[in-house]
């Protein structure tokens, strides 16, 4: 070989390793497993994709998310989870509870799994403690052990004269007999009565609505139902029912009262963790977290509406009044 022909070999060398034809790294992929339906639920993935891009990574330019949504029918779990582990993401984030976590834990120990959202992991069995979870889960809980008794202490402030008391639930969400049993408690602490609701759809919310005359209920607690809130709130406002919820967006949709953890935060911490996953961190090193504040949110035209007076002491301790 000549000195000329020399430089011609190295170069071709380097364009064989660093070339346009040279394998470049795949593109790595997160999967999304809702619940719920992906319309209600765009403020919350929009606040998860706030999280991603905190931590470096934006949907279409250095990762792709395969969205996948159970809309309500928490029978299509277990298929949406499978195709998703089936292509072999990188990651899967759960929404909408113990649920969805769940389906995904079943078909995977290898796979990290962030949850966001998710009711007691630890008492339900998904990780060992919160400081160490174990395994191939982390996440975000959402759960406070007083949490359903302070609902119930704030409706009763706000509706004093309340004497019967609703708790709508889903019966087919895998936290409601515990959510039935605190409230339950709370109940017979305060000496109310408590008649529980069930609804799984938007028809069974229609009947449980029409059920609150007959039953006397004078308050309604709403366990969950984020994606539904469009189709409960307009019902409670046409049957004069004031309602406590979970999350302030039932409150901005023109619901009356919330008290609870704000989910938009929630799904951007844990687009936080994605990211930090996919630069090589395990869910086992990163820590379970709870919310430190809960917000407790009033919609005052809406009070208005039901003839109700917001107490001071309420005015004094909301974290926001919607006028």
């Amino acid at each position: 070989m000549t000195r000329r022909e020399l430089p011609l070999v190295l170069l071709a060398g380097m364009m064989g390793a660093r070339g346009p034809h040279a394998q470049q790294k795949a593109m790595p992929v997160i999967g999304f497993l809702g619940v719920g339906v992906p319309g209600p639920f765009a403020p919350v993935v929009a606040a998860f994709h706030q999280g991603l891009k905190d931590a470096g990574w934006v949907e279409g330019q250095n990762v792709a998310i395969e969205y996948r949504w159970a809309e309500l029918r928490y029978d299509r779990l277990p298929a949406l989870a499978a195709d998703l582990v089936g292509r072999k993401v990188d990651v899967i984030v759960t929404s909408g509870g113990i649920s969805s976590t769940k389906a995904v834990k079943d078909l995977t120990s290898t796979i990290p799994i962030v949850f966001a959202g998710v009711d007691n992991p630890v008492g339900t069995g998904l990780v060992a403690s919160l400081t160490r979870p174990g395994g191939n889960l982390t996440g975000f809980s959402v759960f406070a052990p007083d949490l359903m008794t302070k609902r119930l202490e704030l409706l009763s402030e706000l509706v004093p004269q309340a004497r019967v008391f609703g708790l709508l639930v889903d019966p087919n969400n895998q936290n409601t007999q515990r959510v039935i049993a605190d409230v339950q408690d709370a109940a017979r602490a305060k000496r109310v009565q408590l008649n529980i609701l069930n609804a799984s759809n938007d028809s069974e919310m229609n009947d449980a609505f029409t059920n609150l005359a007959p039953l006397h209920v004078d308050a309604l607690i709403v366990n969950g139902f984020f994606s539904s809130r469009q189709h409960i709130v307009p019902l409670a406002a046409h049957y004069a029912a004031p309602a406590m919820y979970d999350w302030r967006e039932c409150v901005e949709a023109g619901g009356l009262v919330s008290y609870g953890a704000r989910l938009a935060t929630v799904y951007r911490l844990a687009g936080i963790y994605v990211g930090k996953i996919l630069v090589g961190a395990k869910p086992a090193d990163l820590p379970v977290q709870q919310p430190t504040t809960f917000e407790l949110v009033v919609n005052h035209k809406t009070a208005g509406a039901l003839g109700l007076t917001i107490p001071p002491l309420i005015l004094a301790r909301a974290n926001e009044v919607i006028e």
